[in-house]
Order: C-alpha cells, then structure tokens, then sequence
C-alpha cells in the first residue's frame, strides 16, 4: 500500500501547469489515491478583467471570463484521466494560488501536495516568493514540486 491516498495538484491553465497534472494523476493512479484538481481563482469585474487583458497580452488566459477555473479544471481533468487517474475530484477555489491550494489539501486531508516549478528561478520569485516555494513552506503535507519549465 502507497504512503499516498490522497494527492492535490494545483493549476492555473498554462501549459507548464498542465504537466504538473499528468505527474500527479501517474502518481495517483501508481499509488491507487484520489486525484484532486484544484485551481484559485480571483472574481473580477469585467472593466478590470479588460484593463488586465490588455497589460498582461499573452498571460491573459489566467482572467478571462467569468469563472475561468471551471473550464481550467475541466481541461486538467481531461489530462489527469489520459496519464491514468481515475479518481478524480475537481475544485475551483477563490483566493490566491498558495492559501488556497494549502486550505485545500487540509480540507481534504491530503497528503501530497503537487505544484509545477515555474517561477521558483525567476527573479521576482526570488524577491516577492512563488507558488512551489511558498506551498512547499506553508504546507502540512509533502510536497512535490515538478519540473515543469
């Protein structure tokens, strides 16, 4: 029996995100564990949505729409059934990525907590923090940062 039952994985719909699923959902399905796909989102009115769209230019996928988490996950799980998980929970979560994801896995009871490397060596991760090295130190689970970029 696997030390591992249940595995959250976060996503925020970028491609690097993405395969940080499919590990997750391969661990999952070796460990027999329920896979779930969690992605955090922040509700936004549509003057800031459009203001954002036309700053961030390519990374705009990330507040599109009213709830974009739900088409996110939606696709996530998509991914997480081809790699071969086949218990698999979806959650959209408001807040930012790494308070949420964290609440999350206790809510859960998770014992493993996947999160992809983008922006763990970028210089404002250094500065300001990232998503794996900030959910690496907060989490009360293990943590598994997957090379994604």
């Amino acid at each position: 029996m696997s030390a591992y039952t249940k595995v959250v994985v976060g996503t925020d719909g970028s491609e690097s995100s993405y395969r940080a699923v499919e590990r997750a959902a391969v661990l999952a399905a070796d460990a027999s564990a329920t896979l779930v796909v969690a992605c955090a989102y922040v509700p936004a009115d549509p003057r800031s949505v459009n203001q954002a769209a036309d700053q961030l230019g390519a990374d705009a996928y990330q507040i599109r729409g009213d709830n974009p988490a739900e088409e996110i996950v939606r696709g996530a799980k998509e991914r997480a059934t081809a790699a071969g998980a086949t218990s698999i929970e979806v959650r959209t979560v408001k807040g930012a990525p790494v308070e949420s994801l964290v609440a999350l896995a206790d809510e859960v009871g998770a014992d493993l907590l996947v999160v992809g490397n983008k922006g763990l060596n970028s210089l404002t991760g250094r500065l300001l923090g990232s998503v794996p090295s900030d959910a690496a130190r907060r989490a009360t689970c293990d943590v598994l940062i997957v090379h994604t970029t």
